[in-house]
């Protein structure tokens, strides 16, 4: 299946264009350096937008690219296909605002990007990557995902283990066998304290937080002309956000982001990891 063999990635989930905070991260990583990085996607939907691109290309490390919604949002931005009724919304005309500063290249990389990976990690075996689920980027998986549902989700992932983001909350939860982490938000957090939050994965993964000045890059994001800067810090009660998301859990996933089965390297007709996982 051509996936590779690794004893530590780092996770870096929902940077959304904060490059202070994803500095702070990389800072964490030069002292103690991965095998390679994943960028689990909305990378650059943020103030930063082409400074964030620009750090992680640059980087020592390999570095596996997942796509996220906003990614997709902000590709729509460059096409001026947003529907209207979107753009009345500050985050779409953050994405909007974003799209200016791509140049075609940025708009086709960010297009092509994959929706799923697939790694080989020592002491976990195969993981599979998602931004969200393994069958939607914008499925909403939280801290209060009845276990009924989150079994649903991880089972059709084909993985033992896997990694999700989206929801800008860290979460380590098991059922049936299988388990889900969210690796949180690098750059806009639905946490109770502020910082940069991430993962480390090996044989005994571990969430992380890191600390940044936020206050300086709050200055700095409204400086720059961001139409959501005020989001981006904006203070939450992460509970109430996961209940809200669990009452939109009803909802029809919306077309555009779902994700087709054969693009599951774990769920491909005759993979090994198929037939292990479902006699689980």
């Amino acid at each position: 299946m051509g996936v590779s063999t690794l004893h530590r990635v780092a996770a870096l989930y929902d940077i959304h264009g904060n490059l202070p905070a994803l500095d702070a991260v990389l800072a964490e990583l030069e002292a103690d350096p991965p095998d390679a990085v994943v960028v689990g996607g909305d990378v650059c939907a943020g103030p930063m937008p082409m400074a964030v691109l620009g750090r992680l290309r640059e980087l020592p490390w390999p570095v596996h690219w997942l796509r996220g919604n906003a990614d997709r949002t902000v590709v729509m931005g460059f096409d001026h296909t947003i529907p209207p009724d979107l753009l009345e919304h500050p985050l779409y005309q953050g994405d909007a605002w974003v799209a200016t500063f791509l140049r075609r290249e940025d708009r086709d990389f960010l297009d092509a990007l994959p929706p799923l990976l697939a790694l080989d990690i020592e002491g976990l075996g195969e993981v599979l990557f998602c931004h969200a689920s393994a069958r939607s980027d914008e499925e909403r998986v939280t801290v209060l995902t009845p276990d009924e549902r989150l079994a649903e989700i991880v089972g059709q992932a084909g993985a033992r283990t896997l990694i999700g983001g989206h929801t800008h909350r860290q979460f380590d939860r098991s059922v049936d066998g299988r388990r889900m982490i969210n690796a949180g938000s690098v750059g806009r957090p639905y946490e109770r304290r502020r910082g940069a939050y991430w993962l480390r994965l090996d044989a005994s993964p571990k969430l992380i937080r890191t600390a940044y000045d936020t206050e300086r890059a709050d200055v700095r994001f409204h400086a720059l002309g961001y139409p959501a800067a005020d989001l981006m810090f904006e203070a939450v009660d992460p509970d109430a956000v996961a209940e809200r998301y669990e009452r939109a859990s009803a909802t029809p996933l919306a077309p555009e982001s779902l994700i087709d089965p054969a693009e599951n390297p774990l769920r491909r007709p005759g993979s090994p990891s198929l037939a292990i996982i479902d006699d689980l």
